[in-house]
């Protein structure tokens, strides 16, 4: 980490050094930590803000579905103006005949009995409001484990530029030693040229790392939604403060499976889908029986006896109604099958969904055993290979062992060090995908 900060530092400097004027925002030079990282997705990674939206949206589809069971509040007006030819009196009447009328009225509807539709209605639209928090918690969970993946790809990257710029120093430290003793008498310029050689193989892993960094750093930039500012340098000085994740973590393989049936929000969903197919065979089957609806309401019209519009007449109402479709040409029971096939399909989803993340959980707690213990076994792997390369310098010096071995040594070192580096990255990156396969929380606490 302290290789990390300096680099940032670094890239800083230059970047003043260079002239350049920068507008680059406050999160390129303050300090981040995971939980920082995660805190600002939240609030800025486009596909939670999406996620976010859609949420919002299903509530308008919640309301939307409620209001079959709600009663509707009616408001009517009319206005006519008719030729005085087209005016007639029955036989046998004769009175006035206004050529003006107007009516208006407001009127309360609530349905009574729908054939179940209306409690289907309720039910159905509580149902349809978990499965948007769920699918929301979905995206958030996936996204944050994104975005925790990210940070240890930087740090990751970060620590792989200090491994291959040792590399390159102790070759180079080689190349320097061996053309003092060529220009000494004391070696032969073979030694120089596989020296030399040595620096230059070992060079493009620094570049490969380099380029690594600056990349996931803009991926992760792009993660937290930030718009990278034009006269900002490529390389962007991001400033992590965390380091990989160690920390054991222990829970027996039946445990993780049964916490992650019970906890993940893809399952939540898929129930609630269920409920949702099974309340639209309710729905469906309503078509057969009859619909009952009360009314009341207050009416003002002008009088039809009066040729003077502002005779007015008004007083309330009430009833009821009852409708019966006997025969609808077959539409109820082709409505019906569709759902139930839809249910069962729904039904087989989710058993399907089950057995995939109890695979996913197996699959990530393999996955996450073996990077324990390629962690463990590299524990003392560093500091073997560190005195390999002392003790291959020392024979080489008292005329016992050859150059080979020491280059072998330096070799063997880096590869110990690139390893070491990558189980931390492994061993912290199966942490966070077992996490999220048994359904852990990803938010940082408050």
């Amino acid at each position: 980490m302290k290789k990390l900060t300096l680099f940032s530092l670094l890239a800083g400097i230059a970047l003043a050094v260079s002239g350049q004027e920068t507008n680059a925002p406050a999160w390129l030079s303050r300090p981040l930590s995971q939980t920082d990282c995660i805190n600002i997705a939240l609030s800025q990674n486009a596909v939670i803000l999406k996620a976010k939206s859609d949420l919002q949206a299903t509530a308008g589809v919640v309301v939307q579905t409620r209001a079959v069971a709600l009663p509707s509040v009616i408001a009517s007006g009319k206005y006519t103006d008719e030729d005085t030819s087209l005016l007639q009196n029955p036989p046998g009447f004769s009175y006035p005949v206004p050529h003006q009328n107007w009516n208006s009225g407001i009127q309360i509807v609530q349905g009574i009995y729908e054939g179940g539709r209306l409690i289907a209605a309720v039910k159905a639209a509580s149902a349809t409001k978990r499965q948007a928090i769920d699918q929301y918690n979905t995206q958030v969970a996936d996204t944050l484990l994104t975005v925790r993946l990210a940070y240890y790809d930087v740090l990751l990257a970060a620590q792989q530029i200090t491994v291959n710029e040792a590399s390159v120093k102790l070759l180079q430290k080689e190349l320097d030693d061996q053309q003092r003793r060529f220009d000494a008498g004391t070696v032969p310029h073979f030694n120089v040229l596989r020296a030399e050689v040595a620096v230059a193989n070992a060079k493009p892993n620094l570049f490969h790392a380099t380029s690594q960094y600056r990349i996931s750093k803009n991926m992760l930039a792009n993660l937290l939604g930030y718009n990278l500012p034009r006269d900002v340098l490529e390389n962007i000085p991001l400033n992590l403060t965390d380091t990989f994740d160690v920390a054991d973590w222990n829970m027996a393989l039946p445990d993780a499976i049964q916490q992650a049936l019970e906890r993940r929000t893809e399952l939540k969903d898929l129930r609630e889908q269920v409920e949702l197919q099974r309340l639209n065979i309710v729905n469906a089957k309503s078509g057969y029986k009859p619909t009952i609806s009360a009314f009341a309401g207050y009416n003002w019209q002008n009088s039809s006896f009066s040729t003077d519009v502002a005779n007015e007449i008004n007083g309330w109402n009430a009833g009821g109604q009852m409708t019966w479709n006997i025969f609808d040409g077959a539409l109820t029971i082709g409505k019906v099958q569709q759902s139930k096939a839809l249910y069962q399909k729904s039904k087989t989803e989710l058993e399907d969904r089950s057995r995939q993340i109890e695979l996913d959980v197996r699959t990530a707690y393999s996955d996450f055993l073996e990077a324990k213990e390629v962690l463990e076994s590299q524990t003392k792997v560093q500091e073997q290979a560190e005195e390999a390369l002392r003790e291959a310098n020392a024979r080489f010096d008292a005329g016992t062992g050859t150059q080979l071995d020491v280059l072998d040594a330096e070799t063997s070192l880096t590869q110990a060090r690139t390893t070491q580096v990558q189980a931390l990255h492994d061993f912290s990156t199966a942490r966070a995908r077992l996490e999220r396969a048994i359904g852990a929380e990803l938010a940082p606490a408050k």
